[in-house]
């Protein structure tokens, strides 16, 4: 008797990731708007403000670039997927899929690989823009490109995680899109994106921001990015890298908990 062996979670989750991909890039609107969207917010705010630091000689175009990579990679995955999963759930691609031996953290993985082609291409650009309208300078010390990736693979995990866990609060995929781009926009303002230095923030702000990945992407970033003399700069005066790190990584576990716990098939509501 010949025993049928099912492919692995990954190498589904792989496929998946493929199929996520092949969707994605044929709906050519939606990934012009991924793209040009950090870079065109960074081309548009960067020509505005464009001061430089005393004893760095570093603009805060260059600062506000390192940044929106965080930014672009956060907007990428955790607000893109909020809508796109709750789109999937929605109009039943979903459900045909749970007729499938796809288990649920496949279908993160799927996601997930979608995010990370999507956010690498987003970063490229948003490189483009600072390179060849501000003057950024990319790094040359194979250490900072380790911490780059770290850092992105992070952030992408986590976000997306946290993502597909909205999802499933929305109660319609336009009603996602609500329940995604409050805090989103609101932790930018408050994590130091778009208020260069963050210093200029109240204390409390920042402490509220500590607590969500948007502050220690955005951060993570700019260590790589941005000479160490922008440090002082920084909150705790220093990259904390570390913490960076912990917290990341604790969003990860987090994410996936949070995902495992509420992540369901269809719109009925057990």
């Amino acid at each position: 008797m010949t025993t049928l062996t099912l492919p692995s979670p990954i190498s589904i989750g792989l496929a998946r990731g493929l199929t996520e991909l092949k969707l994605f890039f044929r709906t050519k609107e939606q990934a012009i708007f991924t793209f040009a969207f950090p870079a065109g917010i960074l081309a548009v705010l960067g020509s505005v403000f464009s001061q430089v630091y005393e004893d760095t000689g570093v603009s805060s175009s260059q600062v506000l670039t390192a940044s929106m990579v965080g930014a672009g990679i956060i907007a990428t995955s955790f607000v893109n997927l909020s809508v796109s999963v709750a789109l999937d759930r929605e109009d039943g691609t979903l459900m045909r899929l749970r007729g499938t031996p796809m288990p649920a953290v496949s279908y993160f993985l799927g996601k997930i690989i979608l995010v990370f082609v999507a956010s690498l291409a987003e970063t490229v650009l948003v490189l483009v823009v600072g390179v060849g309208l501000f003057g950024l300078d990319l790094p040359t010390d194979p250490a900072k490109w380790l911490t780059f990736a770290w850092v992105f693979v992070l952030a992408v995990v986590s976000c997306s995680l946290i993502g597909i866990f909205t999802a499933s609060l929305a109660k319609s995929a336009s009603s996602a899109s609500a329940v995604a781009n409050l805090p989103y926009v609101g932790l930018q303002f408050i994590s130091g994106v778009y208020m260069n230095p963050i210093t200029w923030l109240p204390a409390g702000m920042v402490t509220v921001a500590s607590f969500f990945p948007v502050k220690w992407a955005a951060q993570g970033f700019r260590s790589v990015f941005l000479p160490d003399s922008m440090t002082k700069y920084e909150m705790a005066g220093s990259w904390e890298l570390g913490k960076t790190a912990l917290v990341l990584g604790a969003w990860c576990v987090v994410g996936l908990v949070l995902c495992l716990m509420t992540f369901r098939w269809s719109d009925k509501r057990a």
